[in-house]
């Protein structure tokens, strides 16, 4: 590690303000084309629970979802530093691990799911319309952490990303590439977060 990285990481890990307990990681599928995508994505894991993370998340965004099952294989092969769920199109089961992957489960896909699912608690009786509230559109989620920090690479646009649950999330964009990712990227998202003052919205 070098010497700007020292002095990032010990800005981090001094910080009075917190860090973000739960991480989101936007890529594509091009990104995991690349040679040493995989190695890269097992080390931005354990930075992200080196300095202080309990979940992180990683959305996979792909254009044909025939990749899908080819990439599934790979990511559920890779060495994570935690329990691992991976999650695609078509999924409905809950994916409750430290780490959550989505692959091509877009957010207007997983929400309209979602509302589906509540629809048909209020048809069978178990729900009145009138009821209906967050929580139970939450409950129906194939994804159900709302990220504090969602890291975008590349490009200033997040795709089709986990509409319902990043409402409230800080977005850090960079320019650097996935194949040119490194740690100093890394704690450079997470000093902006902690730079940052929250406000949920309001």
């Amino acid at each position: 590690m070098g010497l700007y990285d020292r002095y990032l990481a010990a800005r981090a890990r001094r910080s009075d303000a917190d860090s973000p307990r739960t991480i989101a990681l936007v890529i594509t599928e091009r990104d995991l084309l690349e040679p040493g995508a995989y190695g890269t994505l097992e080390s931005f894991l354990g930075w992200a629970f080196d300095y202080g993370a309990e979940r992180v998340m990683v959305y996979v965004s792909v254009l044909d979802e025939a990749v899908v099952t080819t990439l599934r294989g790979s990511l559920e092969r890779i060495d994570a530093p935690r329990a691992l769920a991976v999650r695609g199109p078509g999924d409905d089961e809950r994916a409750d691990a430290p780490i959550q992957v989505s692959i091509g489960l877009g957010g207007k896909a997983e929400f309209a799911n979602a509302v589906r699912d509540v629809s048909r608690a209020v048809e069978r009786g178990d729900l009145a319309s009138g009821e209906i509230a967050e929580e139970h559109i939450e409950a129906a989620l194939v994804f159900p952490t709302a990220p504090d920090l969602v890291i975008k690479t590349g490009a200033e646009r997040l795709s089709d990303f986990m509409i319902w649950q990043s409402v409230y999330s800080e977005l850090y964009f960079t320019d650097v590439n996935w194949r040119d990712f490194r740690k100093r990227d890394f704690l450079r998202a997470v000093r902006d977060y902690q730079d940052r003052q929250r406000r949920f919205g309001r």
